[in-house]
């Protein structure tokens, strides 16, 4: 006759009730921890410090309907350039040439436009910005050239064709007719309310449906969906008719929710996050490595073509130093909002949300007119700090795990 003995492992209990989530506390804790929702406290705490500041010295209210809106355009264009960065940045390379490209983008636009008309020569432009993005995804893709020395040097070499191109001065347009064009397409407000208010229903119904779906458990992307709803309510509810926005700030939005859903939804999104996560690995599950890097240079470079049409549209003109410098901000955008600078992770929204914050800080010095020598120490220890936050953030979650 034999026995056998079975041991019960205790269930996790609260006054003699069995706790169905025993976990739920440390996810809620990570969701809300500073590795998520660090870069969206830094921008709120900044708004209230800036609006308190302003409030005790007697100027215009910092969260006027004028001054947000304001922020919103400055940071249009260098937010733009983020998100695409961002997912260059997710497949695991890097692109430093965006600010060159964009800006050959422009001359080659501002330089066509009188002779062919702006809407053949925006299409030229972004024909050769793209081309841009094959050159940098050939490179380092055939030949295995890290992407930091590739776009470095073609950051270089772009910026030397722009020389050329405008021939060492500033070039402008003239005909009345491109002129025109050019202002339809950049300047102008829309009314932006109500088409809020109903995006942000439907983020907040979309967000209730997978928290249902999902068994009642939250995700980043979950809790992402419900915020941003409940953010853009808010703000259509509280601007109503009043409430208009630029139309690159139009652009950059619809540009950002199609590339978060992609990323978030799609077979596509996934599969460039497999890629910078674990080539290998994702190669050996059948994925065209190569052919979603290439795509994330393509995209950056598209999107700073797009960026560039847009700059030499607002200006008019263009001289052969503009956006110098530029890509460094595009870069810390993104790695404030919580981007790897070695693949595999990285959010859209996040680095949006860091653009605003370098933006604020920018708007907030001009505001209190503090020094703008100041500026760039405070600007480059904001990025460090955030770098640092992160890192440590994911060391401890790796030990956790």
């Amino acid at each position: 006759m034999t026995s056998s003995t079975h041991t019960e492992h205790p269930v996790p209990s609260r006054d003699g009730q069995p706790i169905a989530n025993a976990r739920a506390a440390p996810e809620w804790r990570r969701l809300f921890g500073l590795r998520e929702m660090g870069v969206y406290y830094a921008l709120i705490l900044l708004v209230l410090v800036l609006s308190a500041v302003t409030a005790y010295t007697g100027r215009v209210n910092y969260l006027s309907i004028i001054n947000v809106t304001n922020v919103l355009y400055q940071s249009s264009l260098i937010a733009f350039m983020a998100v695409a960065m961002t997912v260059i940045l997710i497949t695991g390379n890097f692109d430093l040439s965006v600010a060159s490209v964009a800006a050959l983008a422009a001359a080659v636009m501002i330089g066509l436009a009188d002779s062919i008309g702006f809407w053949p020569a925006a299409l030229v432009a972004m024909l050769v910005a793209m081309a841009a993005g094959v050159l940098n995804g050939a490179i380092v893709q055939l030949l295995g050239i890290n992407a930091f020395i590739v776009t470095l040097g073609t950051l270089t070499a772009i910026r030397g064709i722009v020389l050329i191109v405008t021939d060492g001065r500033s070039l402008s347009v003239e005909t009345p007719e491109a002129i025109a064009s050019m202002r339809a397409f950049e300047s102008g407000r829309v009314p932006v309310g109500v088409p809020l208010i109903i995006l942000g229903a439907v983020l907040v119904l979309a967000g209730v449906y997978l928290f249902m779906r999902r068994q009642r458990t939250v995700s980043p992307a979950t809790l992402g969906m419900m915020l941003g709803g409940v953010c853009l309510l808010v703000l259509g509810w509280v601007g109503g008719p009043r409430l208009v926005l630029a139309k690159p700030v139009i652009y950059m939005g619809i540009f950002t929710l199609i590339v978060w859903f992609v990323l978030t939804f799609t077979n596509t999104g996934r599969r460039l996050y497999a890629v910078g996560g674990n080539a290998e690995a994702a190669r050996l599950s059948g994925i065209n490595v190569k052919r979603y890097k290439m795509v994330g240079f393509i995209l950056c470079s598209a999107a700073a073509g797009f960026g560039g049409i847009l700059f030499g549209s607002r200006l008019g003109a263009i001289n052969p130093t503009a956006l110098q410098g530029a890509e460094l901000t595009v870069i810390a955008s993104a790695i404030l909002g919580g981007t790897s600078l070695y693949g595999g992770a990285g959010s859209v929204i996040k680095t949006l949300v860091g653009a605003l914050l370098l933006f604020t800080l920018t708007n907030g010095f001009n505001i209190l007119n503090l020094g703008a020598n100041y500026q760039g120490v405070i600007e480059g220890t904001v990025v460090v700090t955030a770098a640092a936050i992160y890192t440590v953030g994911g060391s401890r979650r790796a030990k956790e795990n």
